[in-house]
């Protein structure tokens, strides 16, 4: 860790003289302060919803809506993260995109489209009586570098409830 201020501070894990508004696929993490389960259940390996989790959901579903040359591919929410691919394409046009609660990204950065769908997630939170909701700070992101790798990334994200079941909810799992 370096000090800044003197105080220690988190170095980046965002991959140094990378532009990360260039088109390209990008792999997050999203968690929930101390990992928190806000947004449901995992039940026989699938997940189950509750109300927070819903919106979470249907939030990030219309990322694309507020950055027109954004799209989304394989995603999960879970009790207490989700995990998401984010695609950035290229600009072809600049269009007017008409955002009721958040600004339009007009040339998009992964950091402010990620910024943006937990602004929005914790707002509706605050105006919805789930105001202890918080979200941990910063998030994780890999640069998927090609097919293979995206293959396992989608992987992951579809199994990620049934691994739920077996891997964190056994407390013989669990490192003491």
């Amino acid at each position: 860790m370096m000090l800044f201020h003197n105080k220690f501070r988190i170095e980046s894990t965002r991959l140094k003289n990378w532009n990360y508004s260039n088109p390209w696929w990008y792999y997050v993490t999203i968690n929930t302060k101390d990992h928190k389960k806000y947004f449901g259940k995992v039940d026989s390996g699938k997940m189950v919803l509750n109300e927070l989790g819903i919106v979470a959901k249907r939030y990030w579903e219309e990322i694309p809506i507020h950055s027109p040359n954004v799209e989304i591919d394989y995603f999960v929410t879970m009790p207490n993260h989700l995990h998401g691919i984010i695609i950035i394409n290229p600009i072809s046009e600049i269009k007017n995109v008409e955002t009721p609660d958040r600004a339009s990204l007009l040339k998009p950065i992964l950091g402010s489209i990620v910024n943006q769908f937990k602004g929005s997630v914790k707002r509706w939170a605050n105006k919805n009586d789930y105001s202890s909701f918080t979200w941990q700070t910063r998030f994780y992101d890999r640069i998927i570098r090609n097919g293979k790798e995206l293959f396992k990334i989608r992987k992951y994200i579809v199994d990620n409830p049934i691994k739920w079941e077996i891997e964190k909810e056994l407390l013989e799992n669990i490192e003491l």
